[in-house]
């Protein structure tokens, strides 16, 4: 009897073990892939990565899809959407969209924030939201990312390389190279 018990015992352990393994990888377990680059739960402290903490998951879900079609530019990114399904792009947006806003802390010429705080205002309030902090749908979070990621995304942007979204075309255009980066170090300055 006590044979039988210890080998049904097994059998369960097995059993459970191997359905175990079989659960898919959680949104938090995709994220995990992330850190190194983006930083822990997405608090990028690489000066040339964004931090996705906070981002909207539409945002995040375009921008791996993108990367995956070759429609936006990369060195790393577009190889690795590659190996991920949508649906795992659904839970990394899902993932990355919970966690809390990242600040960081870094030199800016006060000169420029003050600039480009009324340029942010008067350009791009409607759909970066609350100072940058927030995204309008799809609009991906500019506050406090660093100012080199954010001054390598622009030049993408003004030389072609990057497609600019339409609504951004427009208020983008009219200003000069100096309002650019005005505003670049107004985003980059926002920690609060």
């Amino acid at each position: 009897m006590k044979q039988c018990w210890n080998a049904a015992l097994a059998a369960g352990a097995l059993a459970f073990s191997v359905s175990a393994q079989a659960a898919p990888p959680t949104p938090e377990m995709i994220s995990f892939a992330c850190a190194g680059c983006h930083g822990t739960n997405g608090g990028s402290a690489g000066l040339s990565m964004p931090s996705l903490a906070s981002q909207s998951k539409t945002a995040i879900v375009d921008a791996m899809k993108k990367f995956k079609s070759g429609e936006r530019p990369s060195t790393v990114m577009g190889r690795l959407a590659k190996g991920y399904a949508d649906a795992d792009f659904e839970a990394m947006g899902n993932f990355f969209s919970r966690q809390k806003f990242h600040p960081t802390m870094q030199a800016v010429d006060k000169a420029k924030v003050a600039k480009g705080s009324d340029l942010q205002e008067a350009n791009c309030s409607r759909c970066h939201l609350d100072d940058g902090k927030d995204g309008k749908d799809d609009t991906p979070v500019m506050a406090s990312q660093w100012l080199p990621y954010l001054q390598m995304q622009m030049d993408l942007y003004q030389s072609g390389k990057r497609k600019m979204p339409e609504k951004m075309a427009e208020k983008v255009k009219p200003l000069s190279k100096e309002d650019l980066d005005a505003l670049l170090h107004f985003y980059a300055s926002v920690n609060k």
